[in-house]
């Protein structure tokens, strides 16, 4: 365990202690929920729900206005030898009538149109999450790298002081220290390369996510099982999955804007006032009118043609379905699998790492050769960088299966969130 950096010794003792939670290795709750809300997907989003209020306003309202009509005439009337000249007008104001179905319908749909855009809005937070976890996890593997290179490289200067000694002592010739300088060179490269990656991936993260605050060093925690069965899972993804409510409300936005159409094959009548003044006033006319549309085709048309998108919506939202239960299948076999790997792949670590120390006491004792000892030293390496990123992955995708199940940095504006 001596050729490990002590932070990550700290993070292997973690392993076991009882004060090691899973969440040590995420991001703060408040922090999450600050950059979530700052994220551009999310204010587009909340963009689109205003659109869609103001919609549904629309429907509740409707289309239909008054309309004021207004006209002067100039009367010539010849009465025998006489020519009379009058002054004519008449004003008329008249407003389409909403058939109390389409009342009906208009506001089903717009409730639609808003259901529709408040699934958008979670749906683009978990989208916005998901990214964030990514993102996360990925600055943490590169880091977890920068770590490991430089517990090798302070392994391989300890093993260049035990190398002089040796040589000191005449023990071991001067070309095994020109052997450890090498190897502890090229670690040093793939150090800075890592530390390299790490910049990289912790620049697009604080890009993305500027309200995060990213430690020092990442917290490696022990991986839990996943214990429920994929029935739960399902189950519980399906019940809050904002994408499936989303195409849902499309649906139900398109048959509502069907049935709307099928009831226009029935126009709306126009009721109007109208007041007319003849012959200098003499004569005056008022009266009631109705007028209503006689085309029938482009009507006709027009319902096919949202019938049509109705049925495309509702077969697109069953597809959806089906795509969403692949991916939980998928979600649930990568966290169930991920566990495993990483079990196995610490004890490979363990064991590697309790034989490169073996060999390396048996190096400053003169009991083993150079070779032997650099070469378990590299194997205990790679193996313990192998368990740290299955690690690392066991978590991200048990973390996955949560925040899918919405039961990871839950929102108290989602109405399906524990809180």
């Amino acid at each position: 365990m001596r050729f490990l950096s002590k932070a990550l010794a700290a993070s292997y003792l973690c392993l076991t202690a009882s004060f090691c939670y899973a969440e040590a290795d995420l991001p703060p709750h408040a922090q999450v929920d600050r950059a979530l809300d700052e994220h551009i997907l999310v204010l587009n989003a909340q963009s689109g729900m205003q659109i869609a209020q103001s919609e549904q306003h629309k429907r509740d309202s409707g289309d239909y206005e008054f309309t004021l009509h207004g006209a002067a005439y100039r009367d010539r009337l010849l009465e025998g030898t006489t020519q009379n000249d009058y002054r004519d007008w008449e004003v008329a104001i008249e407003r389409p009538l909403r058939l109390p179905n389409k009342v009906w319908i208009d506001s089903d749909i717009g409730s639609a149109a808003l259901a529709r855009s408040q699934h958008a809005l979670g749906d683009a937070r978990h989208e916005a999450s998901r990214q964030l976890l990514r993102l996360w996890f990925a600055w943490q593997r590169e880091q977890v790298q920068v770590m490991q290179w430089q517990a090798q490289l302070d392994i391989l200067r300890q093993q260049a002081a035990i190398t002089e000694k040796r040589i000191k002592a005449g023990d071991a010739p001067r070309m095994e220290l020109n052997q450890v300088n090498a190897a502890a060179a090229m670690s040093e490269v793939s150090m800075r390369q890592a530390t390299l990656r790490a910049e990289l991936a912790a620049d697009e993260l604080k890009r993305q996510f500027a309200a995060l605050q990213l430690p020092p060093e990442p917290a490696l925690v022990e991986p839990s099982p996943i214990e429920q069965p994929l029935t739960y899972w399902r189950e519980t993804m399906l019940d809050h999955n904002h994408e499936i409510g989303m195409a849902k409300a499309e649906a139900d936005y398109q048959r509502g804007l069907s049935e709307r159409a099928s009831a226009d094959r029935l126009p709306d009548p126009t009721l109007g006032l109208k007041y007319t003044s003849l012959l200098d006033r003499k004569q005056r006319i008022a009266g009631l009118y109705v007028s209503i549309p006689l085309g029938y085709s482009a009507r006709s048309a027009n319902a096919d043609r949202a019938a049509a998108q109705a049925r495309i919506a509702a077969d697109q939202a069953q597809a959806l379905q089906r795509k969403v239960e692949g991916d939980i299948f998928n979600a649930y076999t990568h966290a169930v699998s991920s566990y495993a790997i990483w079990q196995q792949a610490g004890t490979a670590a363990n064991a590697l790492r309790h034989n490169a120390d073996l060999v390396a006491r048996a190096y400053s004792l003169g009991e083993s050769s150079l070779d032997t000892t650099l070469i378990s030293r590299r194997q205990a390496l790679e193996a313990t960088l192998v368990e740290t990123l299955a690690r690392l992955d066991a978590n991200e995708s048990r973390y996955r299966l949560l925040l899918d199940a919405h039961q990871l940095w839950p929102n108290d504006r989602d109405e399906h969130s524990p809180h």
